[in-house]
């Protein structure tokens, strides 16, 4: 366990930590995404942010593979990402 900013933590950083982001599959969607995870997570790779539409292809989830150097930047970028108003779920 690894205290980071006087919190515990079960994850140890850094380290590669995936985060998937559902919302309507509209043209924006991915690019709206790609531009908060890099405001957090700069050094993350675009081109490997994975796609995939839902069964009747109205929602699209995205799975972005951050390197996450803290709980505090994970926290920042979860909850970026939940206000934004493309986004249902973030998990």
């Amino acid at each position: 366990m690894v205290a980071d900013s006087g919190k515990d933590s079960l994850i140890e950083f850094p380290c590669d930590f995936p985060i998937k982001v559902m919302g309507a599959r509209c043209d924006e969607f991915a690019q709206a995404i790609l531009a908060v995870v890099m405001q957090h997570a700069p050094d993350f790779d675009g081109g490997s942010m994975e796609m995939r539409p839902s069964s009747k292809g109205n929602y699209l989830s995205l799975t972005c593979t951050v390197r996450a150097t803290s709980q505090a930047q994970l926290d920042d970028l979860y909850r970026a990402l939940s206000s934004h108003p493309l986004v249902k779920v973030v998990l």
